[in-house]
């Protein structure tokens, strides 16, 4: 049985931004203490080898925390860690795949950028738990990334969408407030925390902001 899980605050952790492997594992448990209630881990610049040995750090804290744990992209380090399941993309392993090699109990996101990916999405209700829509805005953590949707675009896939859908791309404490507007299940966010001079309270500002639009 898959766990409940809570896509408001959803943190990819980019250890580069970071600083390395040790700072990651600082800025991944001040996130936490701040509010993240789901850490992704994307480091698109590093081996397979050092993501498994950064993803099996992690993973005792995001469990003592309560908090999913999931691998962007590689199905085979989230098999290797034991997490909680992977995130994909257009290009990555089908989703269908994915759940069959992961089984029934991991937490599947996949990414869309329009509304032909998340029609084609919401035809994979009950393999794929959630979306991740965007980019909202221009963003240089992810080179490769669609042309951005901007806030009225994301509020078209989120209102199309079946599924959970976390808002990504580009997103910062100073225009998440207005990202929240299109009505998303919550913020996934790269250096607004792996960059802030302290994670702990961006996190916790970042969760303030999200509270304050869903009232």
């Amino acid at each position: 049985m898959r766990a409940p899980f809570d896509l408001s605050l959803y943190f990819v952790l980019d250890p580069v931004q970071c600083g390395g492997q040790d700072a990651a594992v600082r800025v991944a448990r001040a996130a936490l203490e701040g509010g993240a209630t789901l850490v992704q881990l994307r480091a698109p610049e590093w081996n397979k080898r050092a993501w498994l040995d950064l993803a099996r750090e992690l993973l005792p804290i995001t469990r003592a925390h309560g908090v999913p744990f999931v691998i962007n992209d590689h199905v085979d380090v989230a098999l290797a860690a034991g997490a909680d399941g992977v995130h994909i993309g257009q290009r990555d392993l089908p989703a269908d795949i994915a759940r069959r090699l992961l089984g029934p109990d991991a937490l599947i996101g996949l990414s869309v950028s329009n509304l032909d990916e998340t029609a084609d999405a919401n035809a994979l209700a009950g393999v794929v738990d959630y979306l991740g829509a965007g980019p909202v805005y221009a963003t240089p953590t992810k080179t490769d990334a669609s042309a951005p949707c901007g806030v009225d675009g994301l509020a078209e896939l989120c209102a199309a969408a079946r599924l959970p859908t976390v808002a990504i791309g580009g997103i910062q404490t100073h225009n998440a407030a207005e990202v929240m507007r299109a009505r998303p299940a919550g913020l996934a966010v790269v250096s607004a925390i792996c960059k802030a001079a302290d994670p702990r309270t961006a996190a916790a500002a970042l969760c303030a902001t999200i509270a304050r639009a869903r009232t």
